[in-house]
């Protein structure tokens, strides 16, 4: 199990079963598992998910965007998910929590 520092100064944890489901279903992510935790710890920006979850967003190249899904709980939180997007009006639509 690995782990990121998120901006709040929480830490994320990245365990082995979720990883397994990320590259599972998206497979392009298979060799950025360093990228996903550092998203969580040097995001570009955050913006609000859905049911309490937040999306640290950060850009990979021009015009493509990691995006990780996390959860914060009081004293730690988890990755949910992560995915690439191009989709930029996807992430504009949603409030921004971060910076």
């Amino acid at each position: 199990m690995d782990s990121a520092t998120a901006v709040s100064g929480i830490p994320i944890r990245l365990t082995h079963e979720r990883w397994t489901h990320i590259t599972e279903e998206h497979n392009e992510l298979a060799g950025l598992r360093l990228e996903v935790l550092e998203t969580v710890a040097q995001p570009e920006r955050i913006v609000e998910g859905q049911y309490g979850a937040a999306l640290a967003v950060r850009a990979l190249e021009p015009g493509t965007w990691l995006v990780v899904v996390y959860r914060e709980m009081s004293d730690d939180g988890f990755i949910i998910t992560a995915f690439l997007t191009s989709r930029s009006a996807f992430l504009a639509r949603r409030r921004q929590l971060w910076p």
